[in-house]
């Protein structure tokens, strides 16, 4: 694997692209292994965001390489170009391993290397990449998926891992450990997209709930059940299941147990409350219930994220 090509072409986007050209470009000076041999591949000159960029070679070169990597493509509710596509669907026919970061997974996809298969892209566009190609099984959850011969990753900070992945792949975990050093970034990240992902509350209040949302999330502490949900709106509890279903999207108990998580996720970040007492604080009870219901929903446990995430306000 040790040529690989950056597809590109107007409307990438540029974090992304230095991303992978920083990483596959240059060697570490630890490094003594032959490195890659990169190339830019797309139609001259192209438009990334403000910046002008002169590919060494056309698209067609793309087949020539062992890895194909696409990076983000800018405007998700645009078809990518027919080129990029033929050209990055013919590399794979060929053998190319291929590899999209963030968005650049709209490419793969439309170039049919996603059908049947685990993929993920920005959690923000996981949807629309869910209903634009449906035969792609999407993981919203995870940073990277790796088919083998076919790799997604999750938005921007995540082609880091995926691209470290793929060095560490093909040079071992020492080499791709020194890598990750230089970029002073870890060299692997513990849990997914979740624990990035906020959780507002549907932005409409025209509907029969808005009253409700607001009275719960003052009461987070209490140990509420649907039929305190149902009284409080003034309906039976299958009204209320049709209604949450209709605005939130889910069920009363899981829309209360993700306002507990998000209740849990900001106490974390902002004080210094034991996990015991912040479980008592989101109405879980205890700190085994929190632990097994956070870690689930987000990824990591409490104690991981908030050292990830703890503000500077919020430490001692």
């Amino acid at each position: 694997m040790d040529t690989v090509a950056l597809a590109v072409t107007d409307g990438m986007l540029h974090f992304e692209l230095s991303v992978a050209y920083e990483i596959f470009g240059s060697a570490p000076d630890a490094v003594t292994t032959p490195w890659y041999r990169l190339s830019v591949c797309g139609p001259a000159p192209v438009r990334v965001g403000r910046f002008l960029l002169e590919p060494d070679h056309g698209l067609d070169r793309l087949r020539y390489a062992d890895t194909v990597i696409v990076p983000g493509w800018a405007d998700v509710d645009v078809d990518p170009p027919a080129d990029l596509v033929d050209a990055v669907r013919s590399a794979h026919e060929a053998g190319a391993r291929v590899a999209s970061l963030c968005t650049g997974a709209f490419v793969l996809a439309a170039a049919g290397l996603l059908d049947g298969r685990r993929a993920t892209t920005h959690w923000a566009h996981t949807d629309l990449l869910t209903d634009r190609h449906p035969r792609v099984s999407v993981d919203p959850d995870v940073l990277y998926v790796d088919n083998g011969s076919v790799l997604t990753s999750a938005g921007k900070a995540a082609a880091l891992d995926l691209c470290l992945h793929l060095v560490r792949l093909d040079h071992g975990s020492s080499i791709a450990n020194t890598v990750a050093r230089r970029l002073v970034v870890p060299p692997h990240r513990d849990g997914g997209q979740a624990q990035f992902v906020t959780t507002p509350l549907p932005a409409r209040t025209d509907h029969p709930l808005a009253a409700l949302f607001p009275w719960v999330l003052e009461r987070l502490d209490h140990p509420l059940s649907v039929e305190d949900l149902a009284r409080q709106a003034r309906m039976s509890s299958r009204n209320l299941g049709r209604h949450f279903r209709s605005v939130a999207g889910t069920t009363p108990l899981r829309w209360l147990l993700t306002q507990r998580i998000r209740r849990a996720q900001e106490l974390l970040e902002t004080t210094d409350d034991t996990v015991d007492a912040i479980a008592s604080a989101t109405g879980m009870g205890t700190a085994a219930t929190l632990r097994r219901h956070f870690n689930r929903a987000v990824g990591v446990p409490p104690d991981s994220y908030r050292r990830t995430f703890r503000s500077p306000a919020g430490r001692l």
